[in-house]
């Protein structure tokens, strides 16, 4: 790993994304490349309609994302050495948990060699959780006691859904009334805290820093590149601004500026996960509009850019922790071989991205232009 003194060119190594939506179908196919050029590999989020929760759909829905990587190098739109990137990219399965999982599915999850974790959505938090669960503990002990055995890591969207709790604050109130009894009940389940928002959250994680008898770490974070770039303002500047929307909701300036301080720590327990959600743009655009951000295609320089700000990117070792390290070493993987080498070299974002619609699709930081981008990948 290098930085040039100019400060003006990174080299990594090449990076995974911790939490990913792809979708399925022709959707799909509109945005599966830009993932397979930039990561290595991608946890991918198992929320589909229906959702992914047995290990057999798993499978199959690993093979149609290959496929769909495979039907882009075929299509003559990338050049051989992207195709080259591309064809490298594993996509790593997830479980989608409901009340009615059973404790062998985790064992044959385990014993395909594919699925690597296993979700939790709190019903109703966020897109297409409507099948998530309503009580953890009374619901899923057997399966929780199962994967504690067997070290399958939960994935859990840390929010609760309970209509009394402001939608600012239930991030926190999920860590009181639902982490650490989770926690508390099964001590050596190893647990992600994906794509945290607050202060409190980035605390909790910084605080609890245990290891297994095996030295691996009980519970870790992913952070989005929105979370660490933008508070709440972002999505009413200028008017409401639906492409800033995403579920958990940005936070105040406060959060962000911890969440900012927790990546760019260089501490084993805090990794990369964009969270990128592509949705069409007149879905966004709508009187009730989904929650998500698209940032795959530029994702990296976009968390160049946060560490940037926060004048990290001075230890280019917590940059590349962040990337490309710490999320391998929670899941038990080896660091990805060769190299990607970002450079100040400004990229302007389009304004829309083709999708399944004509509508397009909008990315995060449509139509301006980004200080970082990558420019070589081996």
């Amino acid at each position: 790993m290098a930085l040039s003194t100019e400060l003006t060119t990174l080299t990594i190594a090449p990076p995974d994304d911790w939490h990913l939506h792809l979708r399925d179908g022709e959707a799909l196919e509109y945005v599966v490349a830009a993932t397979a050029l930039n990561f290595r590999r991608a946890i991918v989020m198992p929320n589909l309609k229906p959702p992914v929760t047995t290990t057999e759909q798993a499978m199959a829905y690993r093979e149609r994302i290959l496929a769909a990587v495979q039907k882009a190098c075929d299509s003559g739109q990338y050049s051989a050495a992207d195709c080259a990137q591309m064809q490298q990219f594993q996509p790593l399965m997830v479980l989608y948990l409901t009340g009615a999982t059973p404790a062998d599915e985790i064992d044959r999850a385990m014993a395909s060699g594919v699925v690597h974790a296993v979700k939790l959505y709190p019903a109703g938090a966020t897109t297409n959780s409507d099948a998530g669960v309503s009580d953890l503990l009374g619901q899923c002990s057997a399966v929780l006691e199962r994967m504690q055995a067997l070290g399958m890591p939960l994935l859990v969207h840390g929010e609760v859904t309970d209509a009394h709790v402001d939608v600012f604050d239930r991030e926190a109130a999920f860590i009181e009334s639902v982490m650490k009894p989770l926690r508390a009940g099964f001590p050596k389940l190893r647990v992600v805290f994906e794509h945290i928002t607050t202060r409190q959250a980035a605390e909790y994680v910084t605080e609890q820093a245990t290891r297994d008898e095996h030295g691996r770490l009980l519970l870790a974070a992913t952070i989005t590149p929105q979370h660490l770039l933008y508070n709440r303002n972002a999505i009413f500047k200028g008017g409401l601004q639906p492409h800033w929307y995403c579920l958990p909701i940005l936070k105040r300036e406060e959060h962000r500026l911890a969440l900012l301080k927790a990546a760019t720590s260089g501490l084993p327990q805090f990794f990369l996960g964009t969270d990128s959600a592509p949705h069409a743009r007149h879905l966004k655009e709508a009187s009730c509009g989904c929650a998500g951000c698209y940032s795959a295609p530029y994702a990296l320089g976009l968390y160049a850019e946060a560490f940037e700000s926060a004048g990290a990117l001075q230890s280019v070792e917590k940059f590349e922790a962040f990337t490309s390290r710490n999320g391998p070493a929670f899941y038990g993987l080896p660091v990805n071989a060769g190299k990607f080498t970002l450079q100040r070299t400004p990229e302007t974002v389009p304004e829309t991205l083709p999708f399944v619609t004509d509508s397009g699709i909008v990315p995060l930081r449509a139509g301006e232009t980004l200080p970082w981008s990558v420019t070589a990948r081996a």
